[in-house]
């Protein structure tokens, strides 16, 4: 090869590689910067292909996308000084790329590292102006809100970030508080259960002793009426046999005699010591009842 041809080659290498240089492309999901020599000239370099002079100016780029950071699980303490355990993240997004660069190295794990930290510094100071109550349930979506808007202002002032929103995901209680409060509600249920034991034995007890009376007035009222009825049968068969007495006496006496010597000789071994002229033959003598 000559060393024309060499030359060529070289000289086309370097129109390659300073074009590569001098030409860089920003998509639209991405923020930048221009530096020359390190230093900001350009903090808000617009989505396009552009162009910069090789080994003075440099592109640093960002992703200009929301993104999330998710913190860890801390301890926080609310207003009666009790401990809770909060998980949260947040969504930011760059809004100064000057700042950030500054601030960060246009290093987004630094940032969100940054972040998270004051994050868990506007957690603590809210939770701890909030009772457990107002934390989970009565003030948790304006706890968020205020925390948003406090952090907003931070971010933007030192590290050139818009912080879009805050949320907590869960809070729970320290391992060693679950277990005194789980005790604790145990005990609670039991002595409502027991509660609802004693009255449930009370009131059937009631319905028992109700039942009872109810059955006791029904048979003392069922007894009376049958003596009642009997005692109006008893007097009704005394005034017919009395009826009957008065029509024929002595056919009363007839009958009378008959259903005793029925009864007397019902027995195959009864023996009975009587007087030949007692009353008891009397109609055995003679069927006219004579003397």
């Amino acid at each position: 090869m000559s060393g024309r041809n060499v030359t060529i080659i070289l000289l086309v290498l370097l129109v390659v590689f300073l074009a590569s240089n001098s030409f860089y492309v920003i998509l639209q999901t991405e923020r930048a910067v221009l530096l020359k020599f390190g230093e900001v000239v350009n903090a808000d370099v617009k989505p396009g292909l552009h162009v910069k002079y090789p080994f003075v100016n440099s592109v640093r780029k960002f992703d200009g996308r929301i993104l999330t950071v998710d913190s860890q699980p801390e301890r926080f303490f609310t207003q009666e000084k009790k401990a809770l355990i909060v998980d949260s993240y947040a969504k930011f997004k760059v809004a100064d790329t000057a700042k950030f660069y500054t601030a960060t190295n246009g290093e987004e794990s630094r940032a969100m590292g940054l972040l998270a930290q004051r994050i868990n510094n506007g957690l603590r100071n809210q939770v701890a102006v909030r009772t457990v109550q107002e934390v989970v349930s009565g003030e948790r979506e304006q706890l968020m809100e205020d925390l948003t808007a406090e952090l907003t202002i931070v971010a933007q002032e030192e590290l050139g970030v818009e912080v879009v929103d805050v949320r907590v995901k869960q809070i729970d209680l320290p391992p060693d508080v679950s277990e005194s409060v789980y005790q604790r509600m145990n005990a609670e249920r039991e002595k409502e259960a027991r509660e609802h034991r004693s009255q449930g034995e009370e009131l059937a007890e009631g319905i028992r002793a109700a039942a009872d009376r109810e059955v006791t007035v029904i048979q003392a009222n069922a007894y009376r009426d049958s003596e009642l009825i009997r005692g109006e049968g008893d007097a009704t068969a005394t005034r017919v046999y009395a009826d009957a007495f008065n029509q024929d006496s002595e056919f009363y006496s007839f009958t009378r005699s008959l259903r005793a010597y029925q009864d007397a000789f019902q027995g195959h071994s009864d023996i009975m010591l009587i007087q030949p002229d007692s009353e008891f033959f009397r109609y055995l003598k003679d069927s006219r009842g004579g003397k």
